[in-house]
């Protein structure tokens, strides 16, 4: 078994097509970016104990929303934790640890449920399937950077597409089998988690397997110049850089308020316009992790054209427009307004998080990218502690203060503009480090 996990063996042979890479990458990045869909559970999850109403004993909105909190914050922590770890061991034995991680949170959240225990939901989802989301994550880019030399934002954006793409399945999958599931007694999310812990585990563990790393002397797409890696940054070095700290801070502000929506969609939409059905609310999830999904190879596609620092002055420009915008749509009644506003965030904010590897390979070399990219991903811990906590928090304030839910949202909103203005300063003091200082 540990022959069958070496590095050695991961070599290609010739003829080796790297399409198989980018499918590994979608094999294993469509099934944790389940995690954009969770908002799908977030309603039936208060009624557990109730089942068609809420009961005093059943959860609340921001208890359950801390599930979502601690899977980001395990994803940053164990991404900057075992990057250098990953690059050690290669992706096969990284994807595997990051399937059997993601699946059996899965299983360890059904048992939760079943027991009304919350506190196996997060150990369950939260910290264990949080490692998972971290390593599976990661594992990909380093890889798929290695393979296309040529194309770095295109790679990363293929190795990105699928974790953000992964609601576009597991919203409408997820309501289906909660309503197959679903009784007199039970909303059916304990057998839903099951169903995908199997599943998602059974497609990280194929993928996992499908990935090879190039041959000695491989060539950019079978043909032309031999590609050699530059030296680079280590990250113990890239890490004392003042555009570390920089990029750091733009992907914290960035993640910061895309989680805040992308962690209560279905919830928000339902609150905003009455009338909204859950299975109408599961749709809204879908549609956004399109845009999310289309968003990071569009953005990553161009940012190979634009350049990087560029692609991002245009996402930090543009957000905040947008964010101050949703408040509008809401009092106007606009869902169509509403939905495009939403559309085009998530487009950006997946661009952004696709970018961002080619980004790192950019300033600090390609040679120990995966280690870097896994530090500066350390943010996300942060993010997932305030962009879904300012939300919800933000959201119950202003309804015990009197505010129609339809109105709960409007200064959280405010405010995720704002931090992109903020954003994009940091963007402005990018500026490529010199190895020779460090």
């Amino acid at each position: 078994m540990a022959g069958l996990l070496s590095q050695d063996r991961l070599v290609a042979n010739a003829g080796f097509s790297r399409s198989w890479i980018v499918v590994a990458a979608l094999l294993i990045n469509l099934s944790v970016g389940q995690a954009y869909a969770w908002s799908v559970f977030n309603l039936p999850l208060t009624r557990v104990l109730g089942v068609r109403e809420r009961l005093p004993g059943d959860w609340t909105l921001p208890a359950l929303g801390f599930i979502f909190t601690l899977a980001y914050v395990f994803l940053g922590l164990s991404a900057g934790v075992l990057g250098k770890w990953q690059d050690q061991v290669g992706p096969r034995m990284s994807g595997i640890v990051a399937a059997l991680c993601f699946g059996s949170g899965f299983l360890l959240s059904a048992v939760g449920v079943y027991q009304h225990q919350i506190a196996l939901l997060y150990l369950g989802y939260g910290i264990l399937g949080g490692c998972g989301l971290g390593l599976g994550f990661n594992t990909p880019i380093p890889v798929l950077l290695r393979w296309f030399p040529d194309r770095r934002g295109l790679a990363a954006g293929l190795a990105i597409m699928g974790f953000g793409g992964g609601a576009i399945l597991a919203a409408p999958l997820s309501t289906a089998l909660m309503r197959r599931f679903a009784t007199p007694s039970s909303v059916g999310v304990a057998e839903t988690f099951v169903v995908l812990g199997v599943l998602y585990s059974l497609a990280m563990l194929a993928g996992a397997f499908l990935f090879r790393l190039p041959p000695p002397g491989y060539k950019e797409g079978g043909a032309g110049t031999t590609v050699a890696a530059s030296p680079g940054f280590t990250v113990e070095q890239a890490v004392k850089t003042r555009p570390f700290f920089l990029l750091w801070c733009m992907l914290l502000l960035n993640v910061t308020a895309g989680l805040g929506v992308l962690g209560q969609a279905a919830a928000m939409v339902q609150d905003v316009f009455d009338g909204v059905s859950a299975e109408a609310a599961g749709f809204f999830v879908a549609l956004l992790s399109f845009f999310n999904m289309g968003g990071r190879l569009a953005w990553a596609w161009l940012s190979d054209r634009l350049g990087r620092k560029a692609l991002y002055a245009l996402f930090f420009s543009l957000g905040p427009i947008l964010y101050a915008a949703v408040p509008l749509a809401g009092h106007h009644r606009s869902l169509v307004l509403f939905v495009g506003c939403f559309a085009l965030i998530m487009s950006m904010y997946g661009g952004a998080f696709a970018a961002l590897p080619a980004y790192v390979a950019d300033l600090f070399g390609a040679a120990h990218v995966g280690a870097i990219y896994g530090r500066v991903l350390t943010a996300l811990s942060v993010a997932g502690l305030l962009g879904p906590t300012l939300l919800n928090l933000l959201r119950e304030y202003w309804i015990a203060r009197g505010y129609s839910r339809s109105h709960a949202y409007d200064t959280t909103l405010y405010i995720m503009a704002g931090l992109l203005v903020v954003g994009f300063l940091c963007n402005r003091a990018v500026a490529r480090p010199d190895l020779g200082s460090h």
